[in-house]
């Protein structure tokens, strides 16, 4: 693999005394000792310790812990956006067709210290190698949405953002902002120490430092008392692995967890609001989830095999195996309630392309397609109760059209790392994205299509079919014909049964009265409440 621009000069630091200074300024920048906020989420693992290959939920929330973007969402308040590491959201001028972004960075924002690196103030660099590196498909995983940038440096807390073909702020600014990518990583951590080192031991910006990761046990935090918007009221963060849910309730009721993240299992949230001095928190947007058909693997890539399976499908069952206070039913591939294009149940309805649940027409279309005495398959799901549930409801509702399914149930990490790798005939995936064209974009473009894509991401069905739509809402500027065009792009997407809509599904906690977020929570994109230097635990 090429390392180019990640050099690993620098290596030999740690035996040439750096080592104890480094450690001495580490220990400079924790506050004084105060409470630990542990929390459990139901995962065994992470994905990866580059916040530029984020494989899951918990991949989020770690990076929202450590990490800051030019720009972010208002913590527990989703849409609404604010300067971040930016003195001010940025603004565009078109120059000769191009569309210049001017960036103007905050003063006096400090990279944590690390192993090859002391302490530093942020500047221009720091934000031109970041978003280069997001551009590097052999260090980012979401290098399409970064492709074609140049930069320009004025000064060390000025820096232009060129695009070449101009798009409107609605599809720019999220890719600065703190989802998926857009976070801002220390080019001296990587270039000293290199990037292999940087990926065991992150260097941000963020309220809280990383400690040490032990997988499949805990990630440790520790507070950043020089954190530009002040010291953390927290001396640190733990974030544990316990993917059962028996275990991760128990160590709740114990007190050995301040928070978990919650399951959609029915009576879940109504038991644990019986526990003393526990808050139930039910927060969104939450996700969509579908159900990719693979049309990679045979005998997926056939049309009649792909409908046949979603109208064995009842979605009432799936919904059913979650908390009605949590769910709700998906009939389009982009839900509405999230986002301005996403097509109505109703409206799918009308059109008929809702696959509601008929057994003997799954039947005929099977033997339309050779397979009268159906066929066999493996699939992976995830450990996570929500992936693995509906995995095995999926399973039994095949074997009742002939199609015999050998689940196998692998770690969260191991699920989202065979699913990029075009091992699964068909991919659960929930997800929220921050417009329409970045989803649509990234689950149906030829171009994101995994491994193969110019751009791979999350094109796990390998759909070919509305490129030209896709592309042409891209270049749209009227935002009415913008949404007619993905609105066509997802009725073609369900007529030529690329994926099966499930449900949208909400965030739920339990934690303890006395811990306060120091922010409303109304939703958010990070995949848990979010915890900053506002957090806090507070006395009754």
């Amino acid at each position: 693999m090429k390392r180019g621009w990640l050099s690993f000069l620098g290596r030999l630091a740690l035996g040439c005394g750096v080592w104890g200074m480094l450690m001495t300024g580490q220990a400079d920048a924790m506050p004084s000792p105060d409470r630990v906020l542990k929390f459990a989420v139901h995962t065994s693992s992470l994905g990866s310790l580059d916040p530029h290959l984020l494989n899951g939920s918990q991949d989020y929330t770690y990076a929202d812990l450590v990490f800051n973007c030019l720009v972010r969402y208002v913590p527990g308040d989703l849409p609404r956006l604010e300067p971040d590491i930016a003195a001010s959201i940025p603004t565009y001028q078109l120059e000769k067709g191009r569309q210049v972004w001017t960036v103007h960075l905050k003063k006096r924002i400090f990279f944590h210290p690390g192993p090859f690196n002391p302490g530093y103030e942020l500047t221009a660099d720091d934000v031109i190698f970041s978003l280069k590196k997001l551009a590097d498909p052999d260090f980012s995983g979401m290098a399409g949405e970064y492709a074609g940038m140049t930069f320009e440096k004025m000064d060390d807390h000025t820096l232009k953002i060129i695009l070449e073909e101009p798009v409107s702020p609605l599809f720019f600014l999220p890719k600065i902002a703190n989802h998926r990518g857009g976070y801002i990583v220390s080019e001296k951590a990587i270039q000293t120490g290199g990037y292999d080192a940087f990926a065991t031991h992150p260097v941000g910006t963020g309220p809280f430092m990383f400690h040490r990761y032990v997988p499949k046990e805990k990630c440790e935090f520790r507070a950043y008392a020089w954190y530009f918007r002040g010291p953390p009221k927290l001396a640190g963060v733990e974030m544990h692995f316990i993917p059962d849910n028996d275990t991760r309730e128990a160590a709740f009721v114990n007190g050995e967890m301040d928070l978990i993240l919650g399951v959609g299992e029915p009576g879940w949230i109504e038991r644990m609001a019986q526990v003393p001095e526990t808050i139930i928190d039910v927060f969104g947007p939450g996700f969509t989830g579908l159900f990719h058909f693979n049309t990679s693997i045979q005998p997926l890539n056939d049309r009649r095999v792909r409908q046949a399976i979603a109208y064995a499908l009842d979605r009432d069952v799936f919904l059913a195996a979650s908390s009605p206070k949590l769910v709700s039913p998906v009939l389009a591939p982009m839900s509405p309630a999230f986002l301005p294009g996403g097509l109505t149940n109703e409206k799918i309805i009308s059109l008929g392309l809702s696959f509601n649940q008929n057994i003997e027409k799954a039947r005929k279309l099977l033997a339309d397609a050779g397979f009268a005495d159906g066929f066999s398959m493996t699939l992976y799901g995830s450990e996570k109760r929500l992936f693995k549930t509906s995995y095995e409801i999926l399973q039994q509702a095949l074997k009742e059209i002939g199609i015999v399914v050998d689940l196998n149930i692998v770690s969260h990490s191991e699920y989202h790392r065979m699913i990029r790798d075009n091992q699964n005939a068909i991919v659960l995936y929930f997800t929220l994205r921050p417009n329409a064209d970045t989803y649509l974009r990234g689950f149906f473009h030829s171009d994101a299509i995994v491994q193969t894509g110019i751009s791979a991401y999350t094109n796990f069905s390998h759909c070919t079919s509305v490129d030209e739509l896709l592309d042409k809402a891209l270049k749209e500027m009227d935002p009415i014909n913008q949404i007619r065009l993905w609105e066509q792009a997802q009725i073609k997407i369900l007529h030529d049964v690329w994926v099966y809509p499930l449900l949208d599904i909400k965030y739920c906690v339990a934690r303890k009265s006395d811990l306060d977020y120091g922010h409303d929570l109304f939703n958010t994109l990070a995949g848990y409440p979010q915890f900053d230097e506002r957090t806090a635990f507070v006395s009754p």
